[in-house]
């Protein structure tokens, strides 16, 4: 996906009348589902999403139409017959309903389209989603091409720590970054990110710049003056302003993203390593 196409669907949120759909306005959402569509509308890979126990149905335009849905994305109804994505076996959303994220490769699809039906090869992944409790709100169902056809892993995998204080956020994109072939682990706050570094060997901090207490930032300056050479990624809203006033080298990423915007930053940084 382009920046251009991430900001129309960024720019997709607000353009709907979400109060006409089952999951109401953006104004009462809860952070768990903000973040859920944000990154289903941002991923170039088809994506569609539950949410809730009465399972109503968000989508992405990859997923509308790579299955010639007539649901035009984003959705927000509960569907009359559930897409292949969730009827082809009854056990994986089970298993995503009870917290198990999980993924099935080489699955072969039945897709029904206008002009018959067609059967497509996919790795699911299927992510839960907990929302500010141990319940499951929602999951999350992204089709990607299988490993053995797709865009080659990362070169190197790299072991990074991802520090971002929502919950639901931080779990979404250590899934994201797991499933590109990364090594994560996470941190909510700056003290824990900098214990959880000196317990461990990491090639990269990639933090939110706002957190509760120590800001990502001066945890930036702190794990880099400690060890020097680790590589530092931004998630925040300023993208480059941020990191052309720091005494120190970063990467900065604007806030909403997509992985191929990510995928880019990894693949400088695995270089620079590597080099």
């Amino acid at each position: 996906m382009t920046s251009a196409s991430a900001s129309q669907s960024v720019a997709a949120l607000g353009a709907v009348d979400w109060s006409r759909t089952d999951v109401g306005s953006p104004a009462g959402w809860s952070p768990a589902l903000r973040a859920a569509v944000d990154i289903m509308l941002n991923s170039p890979l088809p994506a569609v999403l539950l949410w809730g126990r009465q399972q109503v149905m968000l989508l992405n335009q990859p997923y509308a139409t790579l299955t010639g849905s007539p649901t035009q994305p984003p959705g927000g109804r509960i569907p009359a017959m559930q897409p292949a994505a969730w009827s082809w076996n009854p056990r994986a959303l089970e298993g995503a309903w009870g917290g198990e994220a999980q993924l099935f490769r080489g699955q072969v699809l039945q897709l029904w389209r206008s002009d018959g039906m067609s059967e497509q090869c996919f790795d699911l992944y299927y992510t839960p989603l907990r929302d500010g409790t141990d319940e499951v709100a929602g999951i999350l169902c992204t089709l990607a091409p299988p490993a053995a056809s797709s865009a080659p892993a990362a070169e190197r995998s790299l072991r990074m720590l991802v520090v971002e204080d929502n919950l639901d956020a931080q779990y979404l994109v250590c899934e994201m970054l797991r499933a590109i072939g990364h090594e994560v682990d996470a941190a909510s706050d700056g003290e824990s990110a900098l214990q959880q570094l000196e317990a461990g060997s990491f090639d990269l901090l990639f933090s939110d710049v706002s957190l509760p207490g120590m800001s990502g930032v001066e945890l930036a300056r702190q794990a880099v003056a400690r060890w020097p050479g680790l590589q530092v990624i931004f998630a925040s809203g300023y993208s480059g302003a941020l990191t052309q006033q720091l005494e120190f080298h970063a990467e900065a990423i604007q806030k909403p993203y997509d992985i191929e915007q990510l995928q880019a930053i990894l693949e400088r940084i695995a270089a620079r390593i590597g080099g």
